[in-house]
């Protein structure tokens, strides 16, 4: 069994600082922190997934601020991460709210609304690149996208063709997928503007 020492705090903000030891050190954190931060999540309509998520981002943002001076040690490391776990997380939930509004009128319209065909005419060069990049994601997030934005499915109809358990998940694993689209289309400038009137209009 690996042992995984404790470090004082002072310890670990000079390790971060320094990249000294990291891996032994973001182990410890991991090891002192997880089980709080994601007991907060998990019982604020959280899964473990994403306790795991949420707990990477939080490391990253702290780290972050260690290095550029924004961390006064004026709470214990422990502390201030529940504070950022806690903050992180519930701006997520925001999120997520605003997109499941946003969902729920595209599929309330999307009956009423015929598609104008010279639209789709001038954006076909854009769905054909956006679909070489979906290609690039894996065959989870392939499916995911192209049976939501391609055939105008609903959650609840994509949750029947996929092995995921409720259709939050299935919320939850688009928003991933188009987190990782939106970085690739980023790298790509020359049809970016294109695809994100094409995600988000």
């Amino acid at each position: 069994m690996e042992l995984i020492r404790n470090f004082p705090d002072s310890e670990i903000l000079a390790n971060l600082r320094t990249d000294n030891n990291m891996a032994e050190t973001v182990k410890a954190l991991y090891r002192h922190c997880f089980e709080s931060l994601s007991w907060y999540i998990q019982h604020n309509n959280g899964s473990p997934e994403d306790a795991e998520d949420i707990f990477q981002e939080v490391l990253v943002s702290f780290i972050e601020m260690v290095r550029n001076g924004k961390f006064r040690g004026e709470s214990s490391v422990k502390t201030f991460l529940f504070s950022l776990n806690r903050y992180t997380w519930l701006n997520e939930l925001k999120r997520r709210g605003r997109q499941k509004v946003r969902e729920e009128k595209f599929e309330n319209a999307r009956d009423t609304e015929m598609p104008d065909t010279s639209d789709f005419i001038a954006g076909r060069e854009s769905r054909n690149e956006l679909l070489k990049l979906v290609g690039k994601l894996g065959d989870t997030c392939r499916k995911i996208l192209l049976l939501f934005y391609y055939e105008n499915l609903s959650m609840r109809e994509i949750l029947d063709q996929t092995d995921y358990e409720t259709e939050q998940v299935v919320r939850n694993k688009k928003y991933k997928c188009l987190k990782q689209l939106e970085q690739m289309i980023r790298s790509e400038p020359a049809i970016r503007d294109n695809l994100k009137n094409l995600l988000h209009g």
